[in-house]
């Protein structure tokens, strides 16, 4: 059996079937409000392979010109991010063992095709609060390692209802999505999956 890094907890089966329908409604409301799009990686302008959007007070961006950051607007509609669902709350409530309320949570959306590099979520001012990560529709190869690019990683799958929370010395874990498994769920009509990552941005 592996033994994840330190502050790192995978939560298999937190969301039943009921649980992840009723969130994914909740996050098509988000979409309807607040559209998914393609985000560009700083410098380079390449668009990443993930479409995104957010819900909270703030949402995290990136393009070209002004690279990776938070603010309160969709870039592309320049409204406001719609507010983070209840049923988000709750389960951050359940397993970030914070007091404090999320300010963000990113939505992304991964095809078959989409990935995602290894990267630390450290954007933020909070270093400190838990990151919490739910993972809905296909499976996915998630893989993790320590505060150092280029150390030890491993790699375990994550499925529909899952749940991540990198807190502790596990909260500038190095973590990214090697790859998705088509049709291993039929949570989505039309497949992939859906990451939510909640995170409190300020002190």
């Amino acid at each position: 059996m592996q033994v994840l890094p330190k502050g790192v907890r995978h939560i298999p089966g937190f969301l039943d079937r009921s649980r992840q329908e009723a969130l994914i409604e909740a996050i098509r409301g988000v979409v309807a409000a607040a559209p998914l799009y393609v985000p560009e990686m700083p410098k380079t302008g390449r668009p990443m392979s993930v479409q995104m959007t957010n819900c909270g007070s703030l949402g995290w961006v990136t393009d070209r010109e002004r690279g990776y950051r938070y603010q309160p607007d969709h870039p592309v509609t320049g409204k406001p991010w719609p507010p983070i669902p209840n049923v988000l709350i709750d389960i951050w409530r359940a397993v970030s063992a914070s007091d404090k309320r999320p300010e963000a949570c990113l939505v992304n959306f991964y095809s078959a095709e989409a990935r995602m590099g290894l990267h630390q979520d450290r954007d933020e001012r909070d270093l400190e609060t838990a990151v919490v990560s739910i993972s809905l529709g296909d499976t996915c190869l998630f893989r993790v390692g320590g505060r150092t690019r280029g150390g030890q990683t491993m790699s375990f799958k994550l499925e529909s209802g899952d749940v991540v929370v990198l807190g502790g010395e596990g909260r500038l874990a190095f973590h990214g999505v090697d790859r998705i498994y088509p049709n291993t769920s039929t949570l989505l009509k039309n497949g992939g999956r859906v990451n939510l990552t909640l995170r409190r941005v300020n002190l």
